[in-house]
């Protein structure tokens, strides 16, 4: 039985009135969001109040659930909005800096293979600078291209997942993918001493 099938037999279990079954939901989804918003939010407390937010909207609208999408990409979705609200309505903008990236993140792009072979503080520092240049890179994308990237390379979700919870067509989620990827590839090329026909 897939994730999506084993969701959408808790959500039936919580629209019948189950109350476990969302808790067994939040379990399994609460760090996975908090990650997810922790892109957005930097304040931890801020982060955790977003995601009981989140929780607390999914389970009011859980009743009209119909499983067109799959639960977790329905829940991100609220994730996002409320997120967003909550900045909108604090007077502040997508935040500037994304912490939660580290080597291990840096190194999962093609072509860092050669930062995992060498355990030098050379090549410590490297890691440190290629993460540090991702971290910044993203920082300065725009939101759109921003949320689209996160979405795809840290939270792993599909092209399809990613549309439905950006409300936007399958094309635009690529074409706001490739760019993405494209303006971190050009902040690292000088660090990696890629060209500029190899993107990393």
């Amino acid at each position: 039985m897939s994730d999506r099938e084993v969701d959408q037999q808790l959500v039936e279990r919580v629209q019948r009135g189950d109350k476990h079954a969302f808790d067994l939901l939040v379990i399994k989804y609460q760090r996975r969001l908090a990650r997810l918003l922790s892109q957005f939010i930097r304040d931890q407390a801020e982060v955790e109040d977003i995601a009981q937010e989140t929780f607390i909207k999914a389970y009011r609208a859980l009743p009209s659930f119909r499983g067109d999408s799959a639960f977790y990409t329905w829940l991100y979705r609220i994730g996002i909005n409320t997120a967003k609200n909550f900045l909108v309505s604090q007077g502040r903008k997508a935040p500037t800096t994304v912490n939660s990236f580290d080597n291990e993140d840096a190194e999962n792009f093609e072509g860092a293979d050669a930062l995992r072979e060498m355990n030098t503080p050379e090549s410590e520092l490297m890691g440190k600078q290629v993460a540090q240049t991702v971290n910044q890179s993203l920082d300065s994308l725009p939101e759109e291209l921003r949320t689209a990237i996160i979405l795809r390379e840290i939270e792993g979700l599909g092209y399809e997942e990613i549309a439905n919870i950006m409300g936007c067509p399958i094309g635009t989620v690529r074409s706001r993918i490739f760019r993405a990827r494209e303006a971190v590839a050009e902040k690292l090329r000088p660090l990696l001493g890629t060209d500029k026909n190899k993107r990393w």
